[in-house]
């Protein structure tokens, strides 16, 4: 295969470069810029807010939401193949059947690192150390 194959891809990728920047230019150059008090607020939900949030969330939020977000989207990969059992046979039973231990495999690791425990203060290498004091066996 040469690369001139590859010729259309790589003329495709320089109109799409292009229109994306030309666009980005254009909304520049072409939109007003006059920003309000208004403007420059915070919106949620047509509630101006009154007071800042009691807390942030915690990284732990949102490293869950990422670790959810990542296990579902390998569950869809499950329903492609369920789509498609018949027609590949064993090895799909065995691809499958890797693909779901590596899964389980990487929920366990994510589980004993404590990725998905929130309570801070029982995680353990959180947990104060308890050293016995070193007592002197009489001769």
């Amino acid at each position: 295969m040469s690369l001139s194959a590859y010729l259309p891809i790589a003329i495709m990728a320089l109109l799409a470069s292009g229109f994306a920047a030309i666009s980005l230019g254009l909304s520049r150059l072409i939109a007003p810029h006059n920003p309000t008090p208004e403007k420059l607020d915070p919106y949620e939900c047509g509630i101006v807010p009154l007071q800042e949030p009691v807390q942030r969330f915690p990284v732990k939020f949102y490293l869950v939401a990422m670790l959810f977000v990542i296990f579902d989207v390998e569950i869809v990969f499950l329903f492609a193949w369920a789509v498609r059992f018949t027609q590949l046979g064993w090895y799909g039973i065995g691809a499958v059947g890797i693909f779901t231990l590596l899964l389980i495999e990487t929920l366990v690791y994510v589980w004993k690192r404590g990725a998905l425990d929130w309570n801070v203060a029982r995680r353990s290498r959180r947990r104060p150390a308890v050293v016995e004091p070193l007592t002197e066996k009489a001769a």
